[in-house]
Parts: structure tokens; C-alpha cells; sequence
């Protein structure tokens, strides 16, 4: 397969065993090795040359589990693009005091931090410096996920296993956090702005039965309002505001 080829010629995958001086034989060691190139690729949205880094850390029996776990960290971490200044500073000084204040042991320069300094350099730059006030509410979200992740490694006794836990639970993790986020967000969005509650408004008619009727009748019908009525009109839950 060209594939396989490519990431021979890359040094993603080792060479398999020659049966004949055009072909060669490759194991479960090499299949395990491929899904997880694909996956990082695929899924972790990992560059091959980040992809090279993390598996050149995997195969070091010499790299404690911990350093393993930062170079997946950072492969995975977008680079930032702001350039220098006063905002910028402001940022990564905002960014050096949560650690503190969390007590988290992270390099304040570390490419997770400086992603995170550059995203509050733009909310600013974007006029929504305000959504800089929910630092502590997502640090918080990310302190149990984060706990969780490494208690899935910690399962694993082989160092084989345990290094391959950390890189998949760093990347795909971080794809799977990312999109069940967005799914909640669709699912507030509609129970805010598009419940037959809200919609309604509040209930003033007299003598048609409403007031008894009203928001918890529009409750107790929710579900099927739901999905045929003002939602699914518009869009059900597909028309939430984007991502944040």
C-alpha cells in the first residue's frame, strides 16, 4: 500500500519482515502502530511531523511516562500566532497567576500555556474580554477530566501499553472533550432560546384556562414540541449559536 510506503520513507512504521525481495510481512505490532498513526492523524488532527516527535518519545524506554505525555501535549496544542506586546505580556502574566493560584505544575511558557495566553489576547482583541471571567469555571471542568484521563492510564502495567494510553488519552481525548463541549452547548442553547417556554413568553391571558396551563402544560408537552414544533421549526438544536 502506497500508505504504508509513505510512512516507511517517514519513519513512522518500521520495516516489516522480507519475504521476498519485493514484498514483506508485517505483524500485529506494525497494525497496532498504524491505527494509531491514523487515529492522531485522522482524528487527533496531529501533523506527521508532530506524529514522528510523539512516536520517536513512545519508543525511548529512556522517556519518563510524563515527558511522553508532554510532547503529545504539544503536538496537539494549535501554535500560536500573536505577535508580541503589551497585550500579549498582560496575557501570559493572567496565564502565570492561574498556575499559581491553582497550583497547577505547568510551565507558564509551555506551548499550552502560550495557546492559552494568545486566546485570551484575542477574546480581548474581539470585545469579549469579559469571557476571560470564566477562566476558574473552565479550569475547574478540566481539572476531573483531567484526572480521569490518567486513571485510564494508570490501568495499564506494560510501559508499551501505558505510554500508548497517555499519547491516545492526551490527542483523541482532546478531540473528544472539544466535541462533547459542543454538544452540550447545542443542547443549553435549545433548552434557552428555543423551549416552548421561552418562546411563549409569560402567561397573561384570562379566563382561558392558561394560567393552570401554561409553563407547566408547555413543560409536560416539551418533549414532542421538541420534534415538531418552534424547535425542529427552526432548526431543533443544530441552530445553536457556534462554538465559542
Amino acid at each position: 500500500m502506497p500508505t504504508i510506503k509513505y510512512y516507511l520513507r517517514e519513519g513512522l512504521l518500521s520495516a516489516g519482515e522480507l519475504t521476498s525481495p519485493n514484498q514483506a510481512r508485517y505483524g500485529p505490532g506494525h497494525e497496532r502502530r498504524l491505527r494509531l498513526i491514523r487515529a492522531l492523524l485522522d482524528v487527533g488532527g496531529l501533523s506527521l511531523a508532530a506524529i514522528g516527535e510523539v512516536l520517536e518519545a513512545m519508543d525511548d524506554p529512556e522517556q519518563p511516562v510524563h515527558k511522553v505525555l508532554g510532547v503529545a501535549a504539544d503536538g496537539v496544542t494549535p501554535a500560536g500566532e500573536e505577535g508580541a506586546g503589551p497585550e500579549l505580556e498582560d496575557a501570559r502574566e493572567e496565564v502565570a497567576e492561574l498556575l499559581r493560584r491553582r497550583d497547577w505544575q505547568a510551565d507558564e511558557r509551555s506551548p499550552a500555556a502560550e495557546s492559552l495566553a494568545g486566546v485570551l489576547s484575542a477574546l480581548r482583541r474581539a470585545g469579549h474580554g469579559g469571557y476571560i471571567d470564566l477562566l476558574d469555571v473552565y479550569a475547574d471542568a478540566a481539572e476531573p477530566v483531567a484526572r480521569a484521563d490518567l486513571d485510564y492510564v494508570q490501568r495499564r502495567v506494560a510501559r508499551e501499553d501505558l505510554v500508548e494510553s497517555v499519547v491516545v488519552g492526551t490527542v483523541l481525548g482532546e478531540a473528544m472533550f472539544g466535541a462533547l463541549r459542543r454538544l452540550a452547548h447545542i443542547d443549553v442553547s435549545f433548552r434557552r432560546f428555543e423551549s416552548p417556554q421561552y418562546l411563549s413568553g409569560p402567561v397573561e391571558q384570562e379566563g382561558s384556562g392558561t394560567e393552570d396551563g401554561g409553563a407547566d402544560g408547555g413543560e409536560r408537552g416539551g418533549g414532542d414540541e421538541r420534534k415538531g414544533g418552534a424547535g425542529a421549526g427552526a432548526g431543533g438544536p443544530e441552530a445553536g449559536p457556534p462554538d465559542a
